[in-house]
């Protein structure tokens, strides 16, 4: 039983680190090396790891069909993919309309529950949206981002700006 107890260790003899199988030891070696013997067939990538190869190559087989923009995961690809179908298939269950993504569905709740998760810290004021509240901060700031073209002069709001 007492030969269970001791660990065979393999050591680098660069750096010292030690590990309990020879493949271990083997990989860490690239480290020093800079050896990347796994290359990608689609764009000449190379990895120091096969695994970490596989999971690069699938953003060359995720591609839209219709744009050819590139997802790193199937369900970015599925999702993006809407833009072309026009597919919405999110319902609110409580006036039927649809949306693309469950986020959307998820904002668009908040006009019947009423939810306000975006306050204002300088005056309470609470809105159902981000954008919401980035815009009304303006009123406690001077920040004019609408400049006219014309006369130079900056307005709080694109509308204050068109008129």
């Amino acid at each position: 039983m007492a030969g269970h107890n001791k660990e065979k260790r393999y050591e680098c003899d660069v750096c010292g680190k030690a590990w309990q199988y020879p493949s271990q030891l083997e990989i860490h070696r690239r480290v020093h090396t800079g050896e990347r013997p796994f290359d990608c067939s689609e764009c000449g990538k190379n990895f120091t790891l096969y695994a970490n190869m596989m999971r690069h190559y699938q953003v060359h087989s995720l591609t839209c069909s219709d744009c050819g923009k590139d997802f790193t995961t199937a369900q970015e690809l599925k999702i993006h993919q809407q833009v072309h179908t026009g597919k919405k298939p999110f319902n609110c269950s409580d006036c039927g309309k649809s949306f693309k993504t469950t986020n959307e569905l998820k904002i668009h709740q908040r006009v019947h529950t009423g939810e306000k998760p975006f306050g204002c810290s300088t005056c309470g004021k609470s809105f159902s949206q981000s954008s919401g509240l980035q815009v009304h901060r303006r009123v406690h700031s001077s920040e004019r981002p609408f400049t006219c073209s014309d006369c130079g002069k900056g307005f709080k709001y694109s509308t204050d700006l068109k008129a």
